[in-house]
């Protein structure tokens, strides 16, 4: 009986010694590896939120300084609907526009959101470019292969 407790005793102690040695040399995961020579993200924006806009520019910017990323990444942000806000002069995204519009960010406003609303163009920023429709926007980009980005 001695005999088996101290067996019984050896093989726990194997077990565990085992998973412990298993344990340790796993890698512990870092996240994905940007294989690929480019990316497309497409950002989606028809919120006027403040916090949600803040939030999204800040998205936008963290992609783009991501080191598996970084250099790789095109990125366009559409807005329309209520996300027209992003682009208001009045408003106060101009500093992180201007930081995103520097690192290549395509800046883009939805016509159809425009002249829904009535919106003047001289109200929005001069440096954004303009499609003729947000959700067109989205298809085509989509059907291209880019990620399509709801922050």
């Amino acid at each position: 009986m001695k005999k088996l407790l101290i067996l019984l005793q050896l093989v726990i102690m194997m077990v565990i010694t085992t998973n412990v040695s298993a344990q340790e040399t796993k890698k512990p995961f870092t996240g994905a590896v940007a294989k690929k020579k480019s990316y497309k993200a497409l950002y989606v924006l028809n919120s006027a939120e403040e916090k949600h806009i803040s939030g999204t520019l800040r998205n936008i910017n963290n992609a783009l300084e991501d080191p598996r990323l970084k250099g790789k990444l095109e990125v366009e942000l559409i807005a329309f609907g209520d996300g027209v806000a992003v682009y208001r002069k009045d408003g106060k995204f101009l500093e992180q526009l201007n930081l995103l519009k520097s690192k290549g960010v395509i800046l883009a406003q939805c016509e159809n959101t425009v002249r829904e609303r009535k919106i003047d163009k001289s109200d929005l920023f001069d440096f954004i470019s303009y499609v003729p429709s947000g959700n067109g926007e989205i298809i085509i980009r989509s059907a291209e292969g880019w990620v399509i980005v709801h922050p």
